[in-house]
């Protein structure tokens, strides 16, 4: 089943029928939000706003733990993050949607992993969105006539703040492409919990670097949300068929990403950790 995540802009998905706001607890704590569920296209689909509705939460304030637990506990197997970022190359205007394959973590103050004491894991995360459901998303929206960039590095930062004009030139020195506040530890998580998760960065501005546009405003960046948010919707509507069906989607190495990285002997596992931990690694635990 798809999750869709919507950032700034994206509160809700237009088109939804059959629909139902649940709330779904979550070991970890307190979700964005409650999960509405409905069916586009025909399609079932759970949507959660990230900031919860009316935009009542800063990235640093985000339970992402509980987001991603909550997502996995309604039955979701892949999720798609749409995103509000800064462009960091004159090449990616205000307007452009990026397809994220990379990321360069700079947050300082969040929780990045469900596992630690009483029961530790490593995951891979060299390729840190599914490559799948990716390439999927690019052809879909190509199809669409929804011009999409595939690939991309994302600078997470942590905000609430913008850059400075210093911080968004050393990043530009490192290559990155956007810069953002929202798809770390998100993405992170989604590959502990193993589901396959994809990046949809819609650029609202090219940060602060860009010496047109070295005042970053909410209004600024507001305005292009909107131009943009008809296609952000379009391309939701459109992707939901082509991943349903996706025949492949059962083999996809996010699905066990968890096979050889949890290195806690069984004898030695924390019974009330391994309790938190029966939705995102229950298909693992349960091995013993």
């Amino acid at each position: 089943m798809i999750g869709i995540i919507g950032g700034s802009g994206i509160y809700d998905i237009e088109g939804l029928t059959d629909i139902k706001w649940k709330a779904i607890s979550s070991p970890f704590g307190t979700p964005s939000d409650a999960l509405l569920y409905g069916k586009l296209n025909g399609q079932q689909l759970v949507f959660l706003p990230r900031h919860g509705r009316g935009h009542k939460l800063s990235p640093g304030e985000i339970n992402y733990r509980a987001n991603i637990d909550a997502l996995k506990r309604a039955g979701v197997t892949d999720i798609l993050s749409v995103s509000a970022v800064g462009s960091l190359k004159e090449s990616l205007k205000p307007g452009t949607f990026v397809i994220v394959d990379q990321y360069i973590d700079r947050t300082v103050q969040r929780e990045r992993s469900f596992f630690g004491k009483g029961c530790v894991a490593h995951v891979s995360m060299a390729y840190p969105t599914c490559r799948r459901l990716s390439h999927l998303i690019h052809e879909v929206s190509r199809q669409a006539g929804i011009e999409t960039v595939p690939g991309g590095t994302y600078l997470a930062m942590e905000g609430p703040q913008f850059s400075t004009h210093a911080e968004s030139e050393m990043y530009r020195s490192w290559n990155c492409d956007v810069i953002g506040m929202t798809n770390i530890p998100e993405a992170k998580l989604a590959r502990e919990a193993e589901m396959c998760y994809a990046s949809i960065a819609m650029v609202t501005d090219y940060d602060c670097w860009h010496p047109e546009h070295d005042q970053v405003t909410v209004q600024q960046i507001i305005r292009i949300l909107t131009e943009n948010a008809s296609k952000a919707q379009k391309l939701v509507k459109e992707v939901v068929l082509p991943v349903d069906s996706d025949s492949s989607a059962s083999s996809c190495s996010c699905r066990f990403a968890l096979e050889n990285a949890i290195i806690t002997s069984p004898e030695n596992r924390d019974p009330d950790k391994i309790r938190q931990l029966d939705a995102v690694a229950g298909r693992v635990l349960k091995k013993g």
